[in-house]
């Protein structure tokens, strides 16, 4: 269902697109048109590719072959049938479909870098292209298939099927073959020219989108883990001293700093902190003092993949670039490297982050932490308490591990070793999405537990916005005196983290006290 839009339309293929922006698209919040200025350039482009094709001129992928079958010399009167050939021969995707959101951002990625008017696309096709963006009539794409080098070829293939009356598409929650589908919206396939196959399946949209998905759900699960573990620290009554600014500012690193000042401000006056001052505790664990170093390590992991995918998504990943009728360049603009290590590191920072939860987790039921009970149940024995939600923490976690092996450090030769480095990206965004999906359930199981142990601090309060996120919690998952059913809690602490509702009820709770909860690195902390 499209959302009702309220913000001015975004230009494809001049505008600058951001993430957030990207997501308003595929969304709905937002509509994408192709100006004037943009259509001129676009089929001038067009002209191009026509001339070269009428006057011979030898281009790859224009009127030659494929890969290894480059040398080989299209006729004139077959370079479309050459398109058409492609798309079909590509399309040999295996696996479960990608989300339907997924396969509309790479149409969305796509038009954007096509409307660029380097790619020899015809007016015609990008139009039937914001159409099935705009009426939400999106391709049915196969999760697996794509090596990530000359872009995301067997993804793209099958995404762009639909325009020539093949492939599948969604309607509804079903999928259904695209040739039903059309006919029914009475919309005929549209008729590819020389190139036009290739500019559509030539590019990095499969990783980019992916990437997309994880810089937002990961910023979710950063912004999470903050706010859980000042819980669990005010819950097992540890230091703030810690987060000092003066210590801090020894060692600048941009998200150690930006996580301190938040673990400040959200414990600020708080009675919990003031009641403990001056014990006689030296200092705490590793998962407690370390916040700052390793929620900002991977805070700096996420900015990473945010500043490459932001550049991706604004770039022309295609091959051959047509510059001109004379110039035409067969270069590397798809190769997904330069996305696929950024990809494997935000994976790598997602499962840390989990890991360090888990281990808040499994300290908060120690006996060693003063004033909470074994398990954070008082009557344990003939009651299990809290114990064995942490294995579960424990099992994602290791499983997250078992993700974190870099795809991008191998490369299998392809195309009869004509690509003969690839970077296997798209499976770099693949399992990196499934830790951060892993991750969110590791964090709403230290949502359930540190709502638990804070209990044990009553009738002290913490500071303003901890309580307003106790209170939150509180309101869906109450206090746990006796071994229960916990699969509910859990799955409603999951749809709490995954739908962000927690972090805007304490974004509209800090204005409403204006308290000032972000500090200045917070822009660059976003996806807008």
């Amino acid at each position: 269902m499209q959302k009702q839009q309220s913000k001015q339309p975004f230009h494809y293929g001049k505008d600058g697109m951001t993430i957030g922006g990207a997501l308003d698209l595929a969304r709905g919040k937002r509509r994408g048109i192709l100006s004037p200025a943009i259509l001129k350039k676009v089929q001038d482009n067009r002209q191009m590719v026509e001339n070269i094709v009428h006057h011979k001129k030898r281009v790859y992928g224009i009127n030659t072959g494929f890969g290894p079958l480059c040398t080989t010399l299209i006729d004139e009167e077959d370079t479309k049938k050459l398109q058409y050939n492609l798309l079909m021969s590509h399309s040999v995707g295996v696996g479960q479909p990608i989300s339907r959101e997924l396969a509309k951002l790479m149409l969305i990625l796509k038009v954007h870098a096509l409307a660029k008017g380097y790619s020899g696309i015809a007016v015609e096709t990008l139009q039937r292209i914001i159409w099935h963006i705009d009426r939400d009539v999106t391709p049915c794409v196969p999760e697996q298939g794509s090596v990530g080098a000359s872009g995301d070829l067997a993804p793209l293939a099958h995404l762009f099927l639909p325009l020539i009356g093949l492939g599948k598409l969604w309607q509804a929650d079903q999928i259904k073959p695209a040739a039903e589908v059309l006919h029914h919206m009475g919309m005929a396939p549209i008729e590819l020219g020389p190139k036009e196959g290739l500019a559509l399946i030539n590019g990095t949209q499969f990783m980019a989108a992916h990437a997309i998905a994880i810089v937002e759900r990961l910023q979710n699960c950063l912004d999470h883990a903050d706010i859980l573990a000042a819980l669990n620290l005010e819950a097992m009554m540890g230091s703030v001293k810690s987060f000092d600014a003066e210590l801090h500012a020894l060692r600048p690193h941009t998200g150690s700093v930006y996580v301190a000042s938040r673990m400040r401000k959200l414990l600020k006056d708080s009675e919990i902190v003031d009641s403990h001052r001056n014990c006689t505790r030296v200092q705490d664990p590793y998962s407690l003092r370390c916040i700052p170093q390793v929620h900002g390590a991977s805070r700096n992991a996420w900015l990473h993949l945010k500043e490459t995918t932001l550049t991706e998504i604004n770039a022309v990943t295609d091959n051959p670039i047509i510059f001109s009728e004379d110039k035409t360049i067969s270069g590397g603009l798809f190769h997904g490297q330069p996305i696929a290590l950024p990809l494997d590191y935000a994976g790598l920072a997602a499962a840390e982050l989990g890991n360090i939860s888990d281990r808040r987790i499994y300290l908060s039921m120690t006996e060693s932490v003063p004033g909470l009970p074994k398990l954070l149940m008082t009557h344990t024995g003939l009651n299990s308490g809290f114990m064995i939600l942490q294995y579960t923490t424990a099992a994602l976690v290791s499983e997250n591990k078992s993700l974190c092996f870099p795809a991008s450090a191998d490369s299998i030769p392809t195309s009869l070793g004509q690509e003969d480095h690839v970077s296997m990206g798209s499976i770099s965004g693949r399992k990196s999405l499934q830790i951060v999906d892993n991750l969110e359930k590791i964090l709403a199981i230290e949502l359930i537990t540190a709502a638990q142990g804070f209990d044990f601090r009553k009738p002290l309060k913490s500071g303003f916005l901890i309580e307003e996120a106790h209170r939150l919690i509180r309101s869906h998952v109450s206090f746990t005196e006796n071994d229960r059913v916990f699969d509910e809690d859990i799955a409603y602490a999951i749809e709490l983290v995954r739908s962000k509702g927690l972090i805007q009820h304490l974004n509209q709770m800090a204005g409403q006290a204006n308290i000032h909860f972000e500090n200045e690195h917070h822009e660059i902390f976003g996806i807008y």
